[in-house]
């Protein structure tokens, strides 16, 4: 029983512990595939992000298909913003995923 608890505090990420904005897999997570540690002007934030279990198109997609979910991805995630947020989740989605 107290290996266990071992392992798993082990196993948890610790802020402490994570480099500035460097996003990682988070293979054990319920929900959500990744985390990173946003920094920005002297401020830290965790943040977790994407789902679970789903491949984003990637930066060129190639089939139809991907063209067509990153295009519905876009639109459902306001891409068109022009101010992009470090400490924001959809930031790092589209970052690492799309």
């Amino acid at each position: 029983m107290a290996d266990r608890k071992k392992a798993k505090r082990k196993a948890q990420l610790r802020k402490e512990d994570m480099k500035c904005n460097k996003p990682q897999k988070t293979p054990g997570h319920p929900t959500k595939s990744h985390v990173v540690k946003a920094c920005e002007d002297g401020k830290e934030r965790i943040i977790r992000f994407g789902q679970q279990g789903v491949k984003g198109a990637g930066k060129d997609p190639k089939t139809e298909k991907d063209k067509a979910r990153k295009k519905s991805y876009y639109a459902r995630h306001n891409a068109q913003d022009p101010n992009p947020d470090k400490m924001s989740a959809r930031y790092w989605s589209h970052k690492v995923k799309w």
